[in-house]
């Protein structure tokens, strides 16, 4: 059983968890070791994560399966169009990957994107990321 819900400054560390655990083996094929940890330490500190939650300047969801956390996805306007909703993040733990929650967590961030009366929603992925595939079958 999974359910999907807003996450809190109390999911932070889950996030980095989560985030840690995948980037290694989402992007050590594509990317140099210390590029990874840069992008870590980057995108997924305390301090990053807990201003983009307190600020809502990006929306983060939290999957759980059977009560535990094993995805998120982060979400928000575009700045340069906030009519254009922007998939920031989307990451399953790799134990988790082929059971339909990347879909599912996709399918909720195309709800709230709809329920803000937007239309559109983007997202950018590295050609070599094998995600790609998984984004174009899914219609993007």
């Amino acid at each position: 059983m999974y359910s999907i819900r807003a996450a809190t400054i109390n999911d932070v560390e889950i996030i980095r968890q989560i985030a840690d655990k995948t980037w290694w083996e989402a992007y050590l094929p594509i990317l140099e070791k210390e590029q990874i940890a840069f992008m870590l330490g980057e995108l997924y500190s305390v301090e990053k994560i807990t201003s983009q939650i307190n600020s809502n300047t990006q929306t983060y969801l939290v999957l759980e399966e059977d009560g535990k956390p094993v995805a998120f996805a982060a979400y928000s306007p575009r700045d340069e169009d906030p009519e254009i909703y922007k998939l920031h993040k989307l990451y399953c733990l790799p134990e988790t990957q082929g059971k339909g929650y990347g879909r599912m967590l996709i399918n909720a961030v195309a709800q709230k994107t709809l329920e803000a009366g937007k239309h559109t929603l983007d997202l950018n992925v590295n050609r070599h990321n094998k995600a790609k595939n998984f984004y174009e079958k899914i219609g993007f």
